[in-house]
């Protein structure tokens, strides 16, 4: 078997009306999705070709089984061909494929059944598909959200003769679940024009794709940098992808490198903290087989980019043709598809040192003066054509460049609104079509720059203080602490505190005293604060179902004594 081709001299089309219109045209190339195990090596290679017949017949038996047009199917978003297949065959019958989360390493069984129902009944999905090895927990997932019982799709009816029906460009796609989602689900709604709306402006504005680009990746398909940036944007500009699965990358971080200089790939993104293993499982290994000298965007999206670690494998991997002026800084989110800005191409990472004391005291961003604190941002570029951003302040009037506000955007990518969440949608959606990201940040010569989440900024004593700052410099200046093994928030009372959470593998009481003694030493000294350290065990920082640390979630388990329950003796 070998994988589908990059095809460099294929005709390039970009811009279509529905998702079923951009499969058609693809089919007619040679390229395709190519599927790797968790050894890295090819599984199946899937031609857009293939894709689009099986889809077709898989939708005829989707509705020979009693869907009908309309309905939510939930898709467990492996990284394998029945969840390709399944996801194009809603797209042809109409049906609208809700992603959702493999479970998490260390989550438990009981803790994903009940996270699946949630979705499940979030979306009012009717029926369920997912790997076989999950059908028992799927099955009872299903019980409790009224989803009839899954099966494999070899065993949907053979009846093949249903007619298809035909996709409007404002019919809904599918329903993303935004990567925070816990105890509430929120689905967004995605229609078809919306997505071709992003893919456009994401492959033709943003990464100018060429007919020789081949994208690789490891993100996750339930989330949506992994579902639309790397399934769907690449099908929408005919071009050849390779998919690993995400647990192949987390055991073995070099194994993404190694597919992009076996198969020539020039598109690939990560989150930063994909870089950080990469640079860290490289120093001990040998990377001369190696050549990334074709890498021509090396994005980084999908949570705030950190310039150290990029700069550190930039460094590392320079022997083997990596450029650092690949990187691509990217802000999106779900609700607007996927992406809003992107920095422009070839110039690499944008960081802006800003005097963190005026920024934190009066909004304002400053570049930082000799002896003052400084905090590096990376800008990510201007809002993508046909959108529009807008930074405003607590009156709601747009801000001048150079301060800090909160983001609003607008354009043909952005929602509908939360599925049957009327009220969730007029709380950030407006009549004109402004959404509420929730995100702060600020403009600097017309380029937007995200500085964090709204709620999750500490309020301390006139400060406005930025938890990744004191979370960043735990974990760069103390030795034992790796990028996510701390978690900042702010708890109010009687009088307010700022508490840093530690992760630590330790049980060794000199070891643990050592680190609390050192993480509130270090934040004392770079950042004029006290705060209350508490350790916690190894993994116990909860995160999202794209990876990201959940604060908000932290701060609860906090709240409730939960982390007192597992320290040790």
């Amino acid at each position: 078997m070998t994988p589908t081709p990059t095809a460099p001299d294929r005709d390039l089309r970009l811009g279509f009306a529905t998702l079923i219109e951009a499969l058609e045209f693809a089919a007619t190339r040679p390229t395709g999705v190519n599927l790797y195990d968790q050894r890295g090596q090819l599984a199946l290679a899937l031609p857009y070709a293939t894709l689009r017949d099986e889809a077709e017949v898989l939708a005829r038996r989707l509705l020979a089984w009693g869907l009908a047009p309309g309905d939510r199917v939930g898709l467990v978003a492996d990284t394998e061909a029945d969840f390709v297949r399944l996801f194009f065959a809603c797209q042809y019958a109409a049906l609208i494929p809700a992603p959702l989360p493999l479970p998490a390493p260390l989550a438990g069984r009981q803790a994903w059944i009940e996270q699946i129902g949630r979705l499940l009944s979030s979306a009012g999905a009717a029926a369920v598909f997912g790997p076989a090895g999950l059908m028992p927990w799927l099955t009872e997932a299903a019980e409790a959200s009224g989803a009839r019982p899954p099966i494999a799709p070899e065993d949907l009816p053979a009846d093949a003769a249903a007619a298809l029906p035909e996709i409007a460009p404002a019919a809904p796609c599918y329903v993303q679940f935004s990567s925070g989602s816990t105890r509430t689900p929120t689905g967004v709604l995605v229609t078809h024009q919306a997505l071709m709306a992003n893919a456009l402006a994401i492959t033709r504005d943003g990464l100018k794709v060429k007919p020789s680009d081949r994208a690789v990746s490891w993100l996750p398909l339930y989330h949506d940098m992994g579902l639309i940036g790397f399934l769907l944007s690449p099908l929408a500009s005919q071009m050849t992808v390779d998919l690993l699965p995400t647990a192949a990358f987390v055991r073995r971080p070099l194994i993404w490198l190694d597919l992009i200089t076996r198969n020539g790939g020039t598109v690939s993104y990560s989150p930063t903290f994909g870089y950080e293993l990469c640079a860290r499982r490289a120093d001990t290994a040998d990377i001369s087989a190696y050549d990334l000298s074709g890498w021509r965007i090396a994005g980084s999206g999908g949570d705030m980019v950190r310039p150290g670690p990029l700069r550190a494998f930039a460094a590392r991997f320079a022997e083997v043709g990596f450029r650092e002026s690949a990187f691509v800084a990217s802000y999106g989110m779900a609700e607007a598809t996927l992406a809003l800005t992107m920095a422009p191409l070839d110039t690499g990472i944008g960081a802006l040192a800003v005097d963190i004391q005026r920024m934190e005291q009066d909004g304002l961003v400053r570049p930082a003066a000799a002896g003052r604190q400084l905090r590096e941002f990376v800008s990510c570029g201007p809002v993508l054509p046909g959108h529009q951003l807008e930074v405003r302040g607590p009156n709601g009037a747009p801000l001048p460049e150079g301060q800090v506000g909160r983001v609003f955007v607008r354009g043909p990518s952005i929602m509908q609104g939360y599925l049957g969440q009327p009220e969730a949608t007029a709380a950030v959606l407006d009549a004109d079509g402004w959404l509420d990201t929730g995100d702060l940040g600020f403009l600097d010569g017309g380029a937007f720059t995200p500085t964090g989440r709204s709620k999750d900024l500490i309020l301390l004593n006139g400060r406005n203080i930025w938890p990744q700052d004191l979370e960043w410099t735990a974990e760069a200046e103390v030795d034992r602490l790796r990028s996510g093994d701390v978690a900042a928030f702010a708890v109010e009372g009687d009088e307010d505190k700022v508490v840093v959470l530690v992760q630590t593998r330790s049980s060794d009481p000199d070891v643990r005293a050592g680190l609390l003694t050192e993480v509130t030493a270090v934040l004392r000294a770079r950042h004029a604060l006290d705060v209350q350290v508490e350790l916690v065990g190894a993994h116990a920082l909860p995160q999202t179902s794209s990876g990201k640390l959940s604060r908000s979630k932290a701060r609860a388990l906090y709240l409730s004594g939960a982390f007192r329950a597992v320290e040790p003796a």
